[in-house]
């Protein structure tokens, strides 16, 4: 996040195409070693006697390597079982890479599947069903929501929303804080003022689709596409290609969108850099309803891995109360374990229990079945509605 008074925001958990692959092992000691990943699994296992453990995840994970907590979390794991834990950031999304190799599977672990790839990933056979007994502490309803039979366990959760700035606010007269969706097709002035994500290459952008084809169908029993054939002409900003670029414009003046698709957690996240009240957030409204999309991630024991009993210890030692209170202030969403207490400052974020989520009325199974036909028609749609 950049701009005035605005602190830099950490990426989020963004698999967008692209993405330059890294790998960092966590060990006691430096090493520096040029090996392909699978050969520096096995140096690590074979030359040090003890076994590796290889995780795919996002980069921003707790912070990224480096920080206090991603050590918190990695390193403490590492050390009390006696493993090496190669962190690797696959290219492309977590989904592809895993398919890709479903034949010589190189991961054990992968972190940060969502609501959307994590049914994806089960329909492939590439996870593993564990129940972790850290599913105790958990709400059944995240369980359900990203995968009923235990294939991704989820470790933390959050909500979709619209940001938008103190000069929006005002302009709406405040009606934005309570915003539908027939409120951008109805008022043009609001359409031109938003900045979306492209779903087609961006998995906010993707979530955003999902949450609004949900919200038409089971809130107002209406088309979906007719919220894109009312706001899509009306974009006077480029659908963005993913989650930073949209923020960072959204963020740094002049002449930045009065609204962007982002998450329900970002006041927090400014009052906690001394920047509260610079902007607020708001879900979708319906009769003094609010309804939104759940985000929700977790961890999967990759299929054809070697170390099972790691694995599933890994997968409570993040379900933990020490992995679970790093989320908050590292990952800025809610952690799954319900007896972690959260900071004072998401007291800035809008009250989530005062939010009815929309995944309830589907499941993970139906949006993945659905999903490539929502794209194909938004694309059909922003090709002949967007302007040049």
């Amino acid at each position: 996040m950049t701009g005035v008074g605005t602190p830099i925001r950490p990426t989020r958990r963004l698999r967008a195409p692209g993405r330059l692959r890294r790998m960092f092992t966590v060990v006691a000691v430096a090493l520096v070693v040029v090996l392909a990943s699978v050969g520096m699994a096995e140096y690590l296992s074979t030359g040090f006697g003890e076994p590796t453990l290889v995780v795919y995840t996002y980069p921003s994970l707790f912070g990224g390597p480096g920080t206090p907590a991603f050590s918190e979390v990695f390193d403490t794991f590492a050390s009390a079982h006696h493993v090496h834990i190669d962190v690797e950031f696959p290219s492309g999304t977590l989904v592809s890479t895993l398919l890709a190799e479903a034949n010589a599977p190189v991961a054990d672990l992968v972190v940060g599947l969502d609501e959307i790839t994590a049914a994806q990933a089960e329909a492939h056979g590439l996870v593993i069903p564990y129940a972790a007994p850290g599913l105790a502490n958990v709400s059944p309803e995240l369980v359900a929501e990203i995968s009923p039979d235990h294939g991704v366990v989820p470790y933390e959760w959050g909500y979709l929303a619209i940001d938008y700035n103190a000069s929006f606010y005002a302009a709406s007269g405040g009606a934005v804080a309570h915003a539908t969706f027939p409120d951008f097709v109805n008022n043009a002035s609001w359409a031109n003022q938003l900045l979306i994500e492209d779903p087609t290459v961006d998995i906010t952008g993707e979530e955003f689709l999902v949450w609004e084809v949900q919200y038409y169908e089971q809130v107002l029993h209406q088309n979906w596409t007719e919220f894109w054939t009312g706001v899509l002409p009306h974009l006077s900003y480029k659908p963005a290609p993913d989650w930073g670029t949209a923020f960072e414009e959204f963020s740094t003046p002049p002449g930045n969108p009065g609204m962007v698709v982002s998450y329900s957690t970002d006041p927090a996240y400014a009052a906690y850099y001394g920047a509260q009240g610079q902007f607020n957030s708001t879900v979708s409204w319906w009769n003094g309803t609010a309804y939104g999309w759940r985000t929700v991630y977790g961890v999967g024991i990759v299929s054809g891995s070697r170390h099972l009993s790691l694995d599933e210890e890994f997968e409570n030692w993040l379900l933990s109360g020490t992995v679970q209170a790093e989320i908050p202030t590292n990952e800025w969403e809610y952690p799954a374990n319900e007896t972690v207490a959260l900071p004072a400052v998401f007291a800035s974020a809008l009250n989530p229990s005062g939010i009815v989520p929309l995944n309830a009325g589907t499941t993970p199974n139906e949006v993945a079945s659905n999903l490539t036909g929502w794209l194909t028609t938004y694309q059909e749609l922003a090709d002949a509605l967007l302007p040049p």
